[in-house]
């Protein structure tokens, strides 16, 4: 550390501005009074977006130029102010004194974070004026933090163009994968059959009745009980995170049991269309929030899959669903979806070529998300020697 640095609390520093939150009946929404942000909703990267409320009461203001911070989990990220506001009680303003400047305080912030949120995951559920008000800063003369500050923007702009490039070729990945997903099921090719998936399926719902298992019936060990929660983004169902019941309690349901080579499709809320094979699994039950979905000898299990987490299946929900808040689907709605196919040898070539491209796909974003991962230690690497005078 440099002899001219100090170490100062923010209350020696800085004035702290905790929120308060209008009365509600002074909200607009046509711009009326100030911007009244609650908490770190409209957060950017940097500065503070658009507000989408405003109020005509106003109780603590934030100015321009005054760093917002979030106290209420998650407790500890920062912005900049971009205007004169009003802050509810999910934010608090720090503005900065005569010997800190304010983009230096900013950086010092963002370097605090992770000390902030709590150590070793514990995160707080909020920080209060006081709690603020004792963290220490340590700082330089102004001059010297004008030329840290100069460093640490070149350096965060040069990242932050180097992570729009990786998330970039992520979504790029992405899109060809769905793009090459969406020419096989919506041109299909010659020779195909169309029908319903009523007649290449069966369909079988979960027990509703009376024996259907609460939460205080689950096992450490059993007989699987499959819910939504434990699909997978590729399509495998989570064995860690499974749910037992007793072979007793699977023997009194009526449905809803799983055999080898099934699916399961969600059919209720935001998880609506989600499905994964059953695989390795052999036994089973689903809840009542799936379906289980059993092709028959003329459709690929794997085809099945493939189709309906395409765009082209997915766009079938929408005719089908029954447009509540809460979206649902009913088993004889999904087995009116039309479904086109050839025959089980060019399924299977199908397939084959469709998990080569998948696995590219998630090959590729893995590389970006390692590259993504090393983009974000440099940062806080810059962060450190920047803020404790080794740069």
């Amino acid at each position: 550390m440099k002899n001219e640095w100090q170490t100062k609390t923010i209350g020696d520093l800085c004035e702290v501005i905790a929120g308060q939150s209008p009365d509600g009946k002074f909200y607009n929404s046509e711009g009326r009074g100030l911007p009244f942000h609650q908490g770190k909703k409209d957060f950017g990267d940097k500065f503070i977006d658009a507000p989408s409320t405003w109020t005509t009461q106003t109780t603590r203001i934030a100015k321009k130029g005054d760093i917002l911070m979030s106290v209420r989990a998650p407790v500890g990220p920062v912005n900049f102010s971009t205007e004169e506001i009003c802050i509810g009680r999910g934010l608090a303003a720090i503005r900065s004194g005569t010997q800190l400047n304010r983009d230096f305080l900013f950086y010092q912030l963002l370097h605090l974070q992770p000390e902030i949120a709590g150590k070793e995951g514990a995160v707080f559920a909020s920080i209060n004026k006081g709690e603020i008000e004792a963290l220490p800063l340590t700082f330089p003369p102004l001059a010297e933090q004008q030329r840290i500050i100069r460093l640490l923007d070149e350096a965060f702009e040069g990242l932050a163009t180097a992570e729009a490039s990786f998330e970039t070729n992520i979504q790029n990945a992405r899109d060809l994968y769905e793009s090459h997903l969406q020419s096989v099921f919506k041109q299909r090719g010659k020779g195909w059959m169309e029908t319903s998936l009523a007649n290449v399926c069966e369909f079988e719902n979960g027990d509703r009745g009376k024996n259907y298992p609460n939460r205080n019936e689950y096992v450490e060990t059993g007989v699987p009980w499959i819910n939504t929660g434990h699909i997978q983004p590729d399509g495998t169902l989570s064995m860690e995170e499974m749910n037992f019941i007793t072979r007793e309690k699977f023997d009194s349901l009526r449905s809803g049991k799983i055999q080898s080579g099934d699916l399961v499709y969600c059919l209720r809320g935001a998880t609506l269309g989600k499905t994964a094979l059953v695989d390795p699994l052999i036994e089973g039950a689903v809840a009542s929030s799936l379906v289980i979905l059993r092709p028959s000898s003329l459709l690929d299990r794997s085809f099945l899959y493939f189709f309906l987490t395409s765009p082209v299946g997915k766009g079938l929900i929408k005719g089908f669903e029954n447009g509540a808040a809460q979206p649902n689907l009913g088993a004889k709605s999904v087995a009116k979806y039309p479904v086109s196919f050839p025959k089980i040898p060019e399924q299977k070539a199908i397939v084959d070529r469709l998990i080569e491209l998948r696995e590219e796909t998630q090959r590729l974003e893995a590389i970006y998300f390692r590259k993504l991962a090393a983009l974000a230690t440099l940062k806080k690497s810059l962060l450190h020697h920047a803020l404790i005078g080794e740069l």
